[in-house]
């Protein structure tokens, strides 16, 4: 990656994203922050397709999307999901640490939007970037 990037921006669009209601604001964050072909993976994927997986004797299927609309429509997903109520948001946990010279680690929880303790999920997201500062890979890990 040429040049240094701002973790803490990378960080706090990043989380941006998937708090944002406007769907075209939304499309247009994905898009600037992700690279085009840009992919999410999520690293532990629920138990109950772990154990479906094992029960057809298939290893653990890696879920993952790839690409603009792909993103748009999982992160527009979560947001239905999670955020959409009104109740819950997305916030970043500590500051964003930086891992390599091109990948930063974010911490991340789902915290009551009137403020306060951590209300549910929460994870940690490895973001590898690209030369333009884009998300080329996210990782996804979930607690």
């Amino acid at each position: 990656m040429s040049g240094a990037f701002d973790a803490k921006e990378i960080a706090d669009r990043y989380v941006a994203q998937w708090n944002e209601s406007d769907p075209g604001v939304r499309g247009a964050l994905i898009r600037e922050l992700w690279a085009r072909d840009g992919v999410q993976v999520l690293v532990d994927p629920p138990e109950q397709i772990r154990e479906a997986a094992a029960g057809l004797a298939f290893p653990v299927p890696p879920l993952e999307v790839r690409g603009h609309d792909a993103l748009d429509a999982r992160v527009g997903r979560a947001y239905d999901m999670f955020v959409a109520a009104g109740e819950h948001v997305f916030a970043a946990v500590g500051e964003p640490v930086v891992l390599l010279p091109n990948v930063v680690a974010v911490r991340w929880t789902m915290v009551p939007a009137s403020g306060g303790e951590p209300a549910g999920a929460g994870g940690l997201d490895v973001l590898a970037l690209d030369g333009d500062g884009r998300i080329r890979t996210d990782h996804q890990f979930i607690a």
